[in-house]
């Protein structure tokens, strides 16, 4: 007999047990359970189950959930559009206003009835109930069954790779490879659309944030623009893939790789300080995720600032923060120190106007270990030329300066958009980088293990889609921090930390994961060769502004 723990409810069977036939003990009774958890290992649902075990049902709700959605669904996209179009080369680029902006290089042009046909072929294959089938193969073979499809990025790829073997998956006659899981099968995809975009098409998705339906299209214009900016200096850089990078790597030519990377980012810092001094606007504020490189990026700005004869000053919001018993709390009933309501931003204002009238200024202190506000004489007062930066996730949100006016604020908006993918089908999430930044940096500076990182980043995340991204377009003008090689230099200090994530801990599946990603990457050994000015030196260390 094998006992099975099915979310806290014992189960018996004489045999062995598919995941997917578990599905009817769901005592929630819904549609969107798309993988499980076997002993805190993440299983796809054709997974057998042959001994004792504890199953928790994975849902569109957590990132675990819509990725293997959004993996299954990019599946049935890139085939689709493959039997539509003629010579139709399909490359899933990045995210974009809650979907995934893919271009589609083709003999004919993409109109909107093409799309259409797509889309109408895409029905019709998940309405046919198509298995997903997944093969190990020779990576040899791999290498022929990707060189017959033109996957040249797959094919690079692939010499990489440590392991003599790699799973294909298959739906109809379309082979491929994938970064993670899929689903058994296309009629779990209940729920997409199809539209037409720049060059290409935005692949519509539900979000963990709303699983059970498609949110609402919010063009994003600074956003795209930034990526394709992004995306353009990939292919003039000729690393667009991780294969492209792994082979500068093994060459010994990533030195200048890295080099133009860190001049890129100097450059673009230093016409957002012309742009700033062009406007004379007096407060410039920066906002963005966790791992930005916010703190780096503002200290840069600074620099560039007074080679143009400014002399800025900073504010930190954080000294702002009301008394411990007034701050909010969330949905869990921890204190929610990302929300607004955490701020006083009435005391907040009144000083920031102060100080932009020319008056003298005493600015708190807030002590962390007391949870109050103290003033300790820390007094203030600048001139009239003086622009005030202040650094923090509520930035672009006019709740956070409502006294000051419009036309004398300067918005930042900062983000890692990583530029590099796995190849044509497999993106890096932004989301990934920046957590494998965190990881690193607070190992390094704030004494948590990459347990207590991972436990903390859904909670980080929640606060960034309700307190940042709804902001981002309202930025005059956004910077990416992502550097093509950095995830070469993190691997080395990420994956120490991610081993020691015991397999009884829920968050070991992340950690495997995260690892499992890491493989795909040579490694940047000395960290020497990063800029002592570098965003990345924030995560690292050895950076000269901290």
């Amino acid at each position: 007999m094998i006992k099975i723990n099915v979310e806290g409810k014992i189960k018996e069977f004489q045999d062995q047990v598919l995941l997917e036939d578990l599905l009817e003990f769901d005592e929630k009774k819904t549609s969107d359970i798309v993988a499980a958890k076997v002993d805190n290992v993440l299983r796809e649902l054709t997974y057998t189950v042959d001994k004792d075990a504890d199953i928790q049902f994975i849902r569109m709700d957590c990132s675990d959930g819509m990725r293997i959605y959004q993996r299954s669904l990019s599946f049935v996209f890139i085939r689709a559009a493959m039997e539509i179009m003629d010579n139709c080369k399909i490359s899933v680029e990045h995210s974009i206003s809650r979907g995934l902006y893919c271009e589609m290089p083709c003999d004919t042009d993409l109109t909107d009835e093409k799309v259409d046909e797509i889309k109408d072929r895409m029905i019709e294959i998940i309405e046919s109930n198509e298995k997903f089938h997944k093969e190990s193969v020779p990576v040899e073979q791999a290498i022929d069954i990707f060189k017959k499809f033109n996957m040249e990025a797959k094919v690079k790829l692939m010499k990489y790779r440590k392991s003599d073997s790699v799973n294909l998956y298959s739906c109809g006659w379309l082979k491929n490879y994938f970064y993670g899981y899929m689903l058994p099968s296309t009629a779990y995809l209940k729920k997409f659309d199809l539209k037409k975009y720049g060059n290409g098409v935005v692949l519509r998705h539900p979000t963990p944030f709303s699983p059970d339906e498609l949110p609402e299209f919010i063009e994003q214009k600074q956003l795209f623009k930034i990526h394709n900016e992004s995306e353009q200096w990939g292919k003039i850089l000729d690393v667009e893939h991780v294969g492209n990078l792994n082979e500068r790597i093994e060459a010994g030519t990533y030195k200048e790789l890295m080099m133009i990377s860190e001049a890129l980012h100097e450059k673009k810092v230093a016409q957002i300080a012309d742009m700033i001094s062009k406007t004379q606007k007096r407060l410039v504020l920066i906002a963005g995720p966790s791992s930005s490189g916010k703190t780096t990026f503002a200290n840069r700005l600074m620099v560039q600032l007074k080679v143009n004869g400014l002399n800025p000053i900073t504010l930190s919001t954080d000294d702002y923060f009301v008394d411990r018993e007034f701050t909010p709390r969330d949905e869990n009933g921890d204190y929610d120190f990302e929300s607004l309501d955490a701020v006083d931003v009435e005391q907040f204002n009144e000083d920031l106007n102060g100080l932009l009238k020319g008056n003298e200024v005493e600015l708190p202190y807030f002590n962390f270990k007391t949870g109050k506000r103290e003033y300790k004489g820390r007094k203030l007062q600048i001139e009239e030329n003086q622009i005030i930066i202040i650094e923090g996730i509520h930035g672009l949100n006019e709740k956070l300066t409502y006294h000051v006016d419009k036309d004398q604020k300067f918005k930042i908006y900062i983000s890692a958009l990583t530029q590099l993918n796995i190849d044509d089908h497999n993106r890096i999430p932004t989301t990934d980088s920046r957590l494998l930044r965190r990881i690193v940096r607070d190992s390094k500076y704030r004494g948590h293990d990459a347990l207590t990182t991972l436990k903390l980043w859904p909670s980080v995340r929640r606060g960034e889609e309700k307190n940042i991204f709804p902001y981002q377009e309202e930025a005059d003008v956004m910077f990416n921090s992502a550097l093509v090689y950095e995830l070469a230099v993190l691997k080395k200090h990420a994956e120490p930390l991610l081993k020691k994530i015991d397999k009884s801990c829920k968050e070991y599946s992340e950690a495997l994961r995260l690892m499992k990603f890491l493989n795909y990457f040579e490694s940047i050994d000395d960290d020497g060769l990063v800029m002592i000015t570098s965003i990345l030196k924030e995560f690292v260390g050895g950076g000269i502004y901290h």
